[in-house]
């Protein structure tokens, strides 16, 4: 089997997938974390030398033991990417205070629960790299983003203090804004149905951006990467 391993959380039908399939295709074995079984297996079918992995990822008892588990199993990952996300959309006097905490737990906490686990077998190879997928609410906060953006700023920080540790040693560590409506049936309908195709990023394009920043040249790695539709007013 090829040593090649990549590990992706928030292995959904949209971003998450087509990282799946991109690295598969250049002959990664891929580690699949997500909560839906069933589009977990059909993926794991497709994709050879696959792994699916289902659990939410607020139990980071969990996340720990399925961190071991694909290092005894499949290998020290060569790439992680950080795809999950929790998400509340109300303001802060509507949204139940716990919001905030369990989205801090998925969208930062867990990365650093990953970068505990993984990241010394990584600093031994002396090679890999971390990428970790955010939005525009790392860098701005709206009102109805009050219980959302302040886990996405604390993300891309966390992530760029784990840049500027790991990098020197070996590991790229990067953060990809993605400053779009996704492509995929759920962000479609019903909210966005009447727009055309230029408002919309596409799965397997981020998914290559996400491909090739984690196989930059040592001389010229990327830490902050914005991407976005060539229609999107920014």
């Amino acid at each position: 089997m090829n040593d090649k391993v990549c590990l992706i959380t928030g292995v959904g039908d949209g971003t998450g997938a087509s990282v799946a399939r991109r690295f598969a295709r250049d002959g990664y074995r891929v580690a699949l974390l997500a909560r839906n079984t069933k589009r977990l297996a059909a993926l794991e079918k497709e994709l050879p030398g696959a792994r699916s992995f289902a659990f939410d990822l607020e139990d980071l008892d969990q996340l720990v033991s399925v961190c071991r588990q694909v290092q005894d199993e499949m290998g020290t990952p060569e790439v992680i990417v950080h795809n999950a996300v929790r998400a509340t959309f109300k303001l802060f006097m509507e949204a139940d205070p716990e919001e905030l905490e369990r989205n801090f737990r998925v969208n930062t906490t867990s990365l650093l629960y990953m970068a505990r686990e993984l990241t010394p077998a990584m600093l031994a190879r002396g090679s890999g790299a971390i990428i970790v997928t955010g939005n525009t609410a790392a860098l701005r906060g709206v009102p109805k983003y009050a219980l959302f953006a302040p886990t996405k700023a604390a993300q891309r920080i966390f992530a760029q203090s784990l840049a500027r540790e790991l990098g020197p040693k070996g590991i790229h560590v990067a953060y990809v804004v993605i400053d779009a409506a996704i492509d995929t049936p759920w962000t479609r309908v019903p909210f966005n149905q009447d727009e055309p195709e230029e408002f919309f990023s596409k799965p397997d394009a981020i998914a290559e951006e996400i491909f090739h920043i984690a196989h930059q040249d040592r001389s010229t790695w990327s830490f902050d990467v914005e991407l976005r539709p060539y229609g999107e007013k920014w």
